[in-house]
């Protein structure tokens, strides 16, 4: 079963760097979206399986901590698996104390240890 990531707010190779990760390691498909409005859209029509938030949103450079907020807030997806995309640990905590999962920094994408934290989300490592 392919699994289904929205990563928000990266910019393009940022992005491109996330895909290539998830699409090569994972049955997974990676949908980008800009924003709390697309990404809420998105979760409210498809099966999200993990979203990944960076920490701040390329097209306005506003906080992705609000676009966290704003999905756990709504009660119809706020249960969904979310990660922040930042190298800095203390953003990561303020996540987790949000209700996110630990996530990763840009730093780290494609690192055993980053695998590792998708694991639970998308399934067991493979290889192509």
């Amino acid at each position: 079963m392919t699994r289904l990531v929205i990563d928000c707010g990266n910019c393009g190779p940022d992005f491109h760097s996330i895909r290539q990760m998830v699409t090569s390691h994972f049955d997974a498909t990676v949908v980008q979206t800009h924003g709390a409005q697309d990404t809420l859209e998105l979760l409210r029509t498809r099966d999200v399986d993990l979203v990944t938030v960076n920490r701040k949103l390329d097209r306005d450079y506003s906080d992705g901590m609000e676009v966290v907020k704003l999905i756990r807030a709504d009660p119809e997806v706020g249960s969904v698996p979310i990660m922040l995309v930042t190298n800095y640990p203390e953003h990561q905590e303020a996540a987790m104390e949000l209700g996110c999962e630990r996530g990763f920094g840009k730093l780290a994408i494609g690192d055993p240890e980053t695998l590792e934290l998708l694991t639970p989300f998308l399934g067991e490592v493979i290889t192509r």
